[in-house]
């Protein structure tokens, strides 16, 4: 059932999303400006690398890296380095590599965090390509396309670089980052589901190898909301199916990066360009690695034997539920307040 399909969605985001807009909080009014500036705030080469290695081994997943990429956007890194953060995060993480070694064995478990570090370099110099010359003019645009305004933070003043945060400010940032996200968010949910509850499961494995099923991995992963943990024992059973090991690494690398909720976030706060190159060099980069790990399996017989896996469902304990719940609360907040300015600007 779809209605079903959707609150276990939620109920496996939440814990995700809740630590992802925690992340993104402490990094909104915790980072340095300076250290920003030195480290992220440019688009050389040596900083989109940087963003990548410093996200791929964090534990978030699609829904929770995108509260924390805009925070960080809006801390004043630069757009190659929050995409190169935004694409390395969610493709692969300490937990993935772990379930990708126990369920794929250990061609997969080493080719996937390389294939990931390797596309959120290439998408982000992709993305960067020509930031320094707009940047005066983008900046501010870029980070203040949603409701709240946010120039202060890209280019705060000493004053306020000096001035201790407070648990008030703290939450005040948490909030409005919901409030900025939620409704991606929850369209990213409810495509997943509807993909999870129409997408007969034949679809997948009716085609075994080549380019035409690693473009088919692409369109499924594309409008599905899933994490690179998650990823990895759909990934077997397609194996296990007769799809190709390359097809299956698109799908992981492809699913977790190219979520609508993503898509539609990086054309906010980035624009249509940068989204254009975001598809580009992630959906090239895994098309590619994915041919080449069929070719060198072929050609050096490696072995990729997904072990049988049994699917557990979530412990509903006390962390998922309280989560949920704030998560759930916040986001009806903010739709409520957005319909209640979208009723008054008809009615003026």
């Amino acid at each position: 059932m779809l209605l079903n399909n959707f609150i276990n969605l939620f109920l496996s985001a939440a814990p995700w999303l809740f630590l992802g807009f925690v992340i993104a909080a402490s990094l909104k009014l915790g980072l340095p400006s300076r250290w920003l500036a030195k480290h992220l705030g440019n688009s050389k080469a040596s900083t989109t690398v940087k963003a990548a290695f410093i996200g791929a081994p964090l534990p978030l997943c699609s829904c929770g890296v995108i509260p924390a990429a805009m925070g960080l956007r809006r801390a004043g890194a630069s757009k190659s380095a929050t995409t190169s953060f935004l694409i390395a995060t969610p493709e692969t993480g300490v937990d993935s590599v772990a379930v990708s070694y126990a369920l794929l064995g250990p061609v997969m478990a080493v080719v996937r965090p390389i294939a990931a570090i390797v596309s959120a370099i290439v998408a982000g110099l992709l993305v960067g390509k020509g930031e320094d010359e707009s940047a005066s003019t983008t900046e501010v645009k870029s980070c203040c396309s949603g409701k709240n305004s946010c120039a202060s933070e890209v280019k705060p003043s000493p004053a306020q670089s000096r001035k201790k945060v407070n648990t008030k400010q703290w939450l005040q940032s948490f909030v409005e980052l919901v409030e900025d996200s939620y409704l991606w968010l929850v369209l990213g949910l409810v495509f997943a589901a509807l993909i999870q509850t129409y997408l007969p499961e034949s679809f997948m494995t009716r085609w075994g190898q080549g380019w035409i099923t690693m473009v088919i991995m692409v369109l499924v992963g594309i409008p599905m909301y899933i994490c690179a943990t998650a990823s990895t024992p759909i990934a077997a059973g397609l194996i296990i199916a007769g799809i190709s090991p390359g097809a299956a690494l698109v799908f992981m690398l492809a699913g977790p990066a190219t979520n609508i909720a993503t898509l539609m976030l990086v054309r906010q706060e980035m624009g249509m360009r940068a989204l254009v190159a975001y598809l580009v060099g992630v959906v090239a980069s895994a098309m590619a690695f994915g041919w080449g790990l069929d070719w060198a399996v072929a050609q050096w017989q490696w072995q990729v034997n997904p072990v049988e896996w049994q699917e557990h469902q979530l412990v509903t304990s006390w962390w998922v539920l309280s989560s949920s719940a704030v998560i759930a609360v916040l986001m009806a907040v903010a739709g409520i307040k957005d319909a209640r300015q979208r009723w008054f600007s008809a009615t003026v």
